[in-house]
């Protein structure tokens, strides 16, 4: 029998810390700028050349080369999350996060032993990307089951913070390997290191029992309630509504313009920062700077979304981001730091604020039961948002500039706002049969 939960237990807090520390392994893709900016050629000739040193067996690659990975490794991710979804949801998180946890620390491992553009191909791109969307699809899913409608926005944002805040401490870290024990050295080290966490905290996650209720859930039968059998679409049934549709295009909106910056953060601060040797030196503080407001914007506007509605948080987050977006090519001429800082840490905002608001959009408008395979569906948005970064290291390479890639990025997100306007929640579930 349903019983609603008087007090929240203390695993709900345990699974939530569970997930946000597979997260911070899984976010290796925000700091993906600092290999690019080893991986780049110093000059366009050099592209094809064998490196030196430690990184003997290595070659220089061009931008739209060295984004491939990357790109590849989202796109990859987002598509894998549909069967990490369904998975979670039919057999529970601890499958996926522990085979994500293995496919991650293979590919890493496996990038750094072929020491080629294949390896980081095959084993960054295609075998890290498995690895993230199965081990993602269970953390916030399983996190979700915990936690009643008022609290939702937190809760993600907590648990998905995990996954932008994991370039905080791997930008620097990523730095240090690269330089002691060459990029080979740097896909093993951290390899070894996601596996041992991720299959130890997978273990930690757990469903509910069977009939709970988080504290604050309307009881079912009450005076406005909702019909209990018409709060969770199934997939068939959320595919027909022009919402799911809306949301993939929301998501697509958000994260193409994040990713944009996330795969040329450290290149960007180089160009921006070329008279001040520190910055020039460490030019991946702007990837760890990053990392850790996009933890925070997760968390920020999980928390003001569940106060202001999903929708104003997103038009909030967008106008803001899509100005600064208009503005960065400007910011990078005439090389003002702090500018660039403040510019770029409003996009972070924005694309760790948009994952945190499409799995609790998916969750207020189709349910939490199936949010794992729904939510999987609509992540399919995020991947599609790889192409923008993608095109813009074709128009780096062609252009010498990422001007004209930050100005159709600005417009983008103008449109997804323009779509969050009008979207609204569907009605109940049709009942089956």
């Amino acid at each position: 029998m349903d019983h609603v939960s008087q007090k929240l237990p203390a695993q709900a807090w345990v699974v939530t810390f569970a997930g946000t520390a597979i997260n911070l392994c899984l976010g290796i893709l925000y700091a993906w700028s600092v290999w690019k900016a080893n991986l780049v050629a110093p000059s366009p000739e050099l592209a094809g050349t064998e490196m030196a040193g430690l990184n003997a067996g290595w070659v220089y690659l061009t931008n739209a080369e060295a984004t491939w990975a990357y790109s590849i490794c989202g796109l990859v991710f987002a598509l894998c999350m549909i069967p990490g979804g369904l998975l979670q949801d039919r057999l529970g998180p601890k499958i996926g996060a522990t085979a994500g946890g293995l496919f991650l620390a293979g590919g890493c491992i496996l990038a750094g032993l072929l020491r080629s553009y294949t390896g980081l191909i095959v084993g960054f791109g295609i075998l890290g990307g498995i690895g993230m969307g199965l081990a993602y699809a269970a953390t916030t899913p399983a996190a979700v089951r915990w936690f009643g409608p008022q609290q939702r926005g937190l809760i993600v944002g907590i648990v998905v913070g995990g996954y932008g805040g994991a370039a905080i401490y791997i930008s620097p870290l990523a730095k240090w390997l690269i330089v002691e024990h060459g990029l080979s050295g740097s896909f093993i080290g951290l390899g070894v290191f996601f596996a041992v966490v991720v299959v130890i905290a997978g273990q930690l996650l757990a469903w509910p029992e069977p009939g709970y209720i988080p504290p604050g859930t309307p009881v079912a039968g009450a005076s406005g309630s909702p019909d209990p059998r018409r709060i969770d679409w199934s997939a068939p049934q959320m595919l027909g509504t022009i919402q799911f549709y809306a949301l993939v295009f929301l998501f697509f909106g958000s994260a193409q313009s994040g990713l944009l910056v996330i795969s040329s953060a450290t290149p960007i601060l180089n160009d921006t920062a070329k008279a001040i040797a520190f910055l020039a030196a460490n030019a991946w503080l702007l990837s760890s700077y990053g990392g850790l407001v996009n933890a925070v914007g997760r968390v920020g506007t999980g928390l003001y979304s569940d106060k202001l509605g999903r929708s104003n948080a997103y038009l909030i987050n967008g106008v803001i981001s899509a100005t600064c977006l208009l503005l960065t090519p400007w910011i990078i001429g005439t090389g003002n730091v702090f500018l660039l800082f403040v510019t770029i840490g409003v996009a972070y905002w924005q694309y760790g604020g948009g994952l945190a608001l499409l799995p609790a959009f998916t969750a207020d408008f189709f349910g939490a039961r199936n949010l794992g395979f729904n939510y999987g569906l609509v992540f399919i948005g995020w991947g599609a948002a790889f192409a923008v970064p993608q095109l813009a290291g074709y128009i780096k390479d062609l252009t010498g500039s990422l001007d004209y890639a930050f100005y159709l990025s600005g417009g983008l997100l103008v449109l997804a706002v323009m779509v969050s306007l009008i979207t609204r929640r569907p009605g109940p579930a049709p009942l089956a049969g």
